[in-house]
């Protein structure tokens, strides 16, 4: 019995102090281009969700903006602005937003499975929440310290509206292609 015990808190030791080792010598997968940790996204997924639906019962349940032209042009000229390069444009998908980990979602292609739109199908207050707060270990920012309350709406109320059919305006400005840096050069070789 007390060889069991003693190899119980030998492995109760052994184990943190291996799980240190692995992560001090760079081994967990922190590249975006290495593979999922095993499980990664149930844990970063299940808390976000948690917590987004926690947050909701303090926001409005619709929208203080209208969802009319103005607010489609105004959430537009936003999206362009902070948006865009991640989440791609109508009809011109990002480049950048493929290479992230986890993908920033195309917010103006159908989903493979049906007619859902982006985020069109979430409620606006959730996208708001995702907006102001942000989504850690995504590349996802918080805008509350970069946008107005309303701009955020504004942006928000756009993306929601995504499946429907949106003013001239809005649409001229989300057909805009992509302002995206050169491709990087091959190396030069001696």
């Amino acid at each position: 019995m007390i060889r069991f015990l003693f190899g119980a808190v030998v492995a109760l030791l052994l184990v943190p102090v291996g799980v240190w080792a692995w992560f001090s010598y760079g081994h967990p997968p922190v590249a975006v281009a290495d593979a999922p940790f095993p499980l990664e996204q149930r844990f970063t997924g299940v808390p976000l969700h948690a917590r987004i639906d926690h947050d909701m019962e303090t926001l409005p349940k619709a929208a203080p903006v209208p969802a009319n032209e103005s607010t489609f042009v105004a959430g537009a000229h936003i999206y362009r602005e902070q948006c865009a390069f991640c989440h791609g444009t109508y009809g011109n998908p990002s480049h950048i937003g493929e290479h992230m980990f986890p993908d920033a979602p195309p917010l103006w292609e159908k989903h493979h499975n049906g007619d859902v739109v982006g985020v069109s199908d979430d409620p606006v207050a959730e996208t708001y929440w995702k907006v102001a707060n942000g989504i850690r270990l995504s590349g996802m920012p918080a805008y509350k310290h970069v946008l107005s309350d309303t701009q955020m709406w504004q942006v928000s109320v756009l993306l929601a509206n995504a499946d429907k059919p949106l003013p001239p305006a809005a649409l001229d400005l989300l057909k805009q292609p992509l302002l995206t840096a050169p491709a990087p050069q091959p190396a030069p070789t001696n």
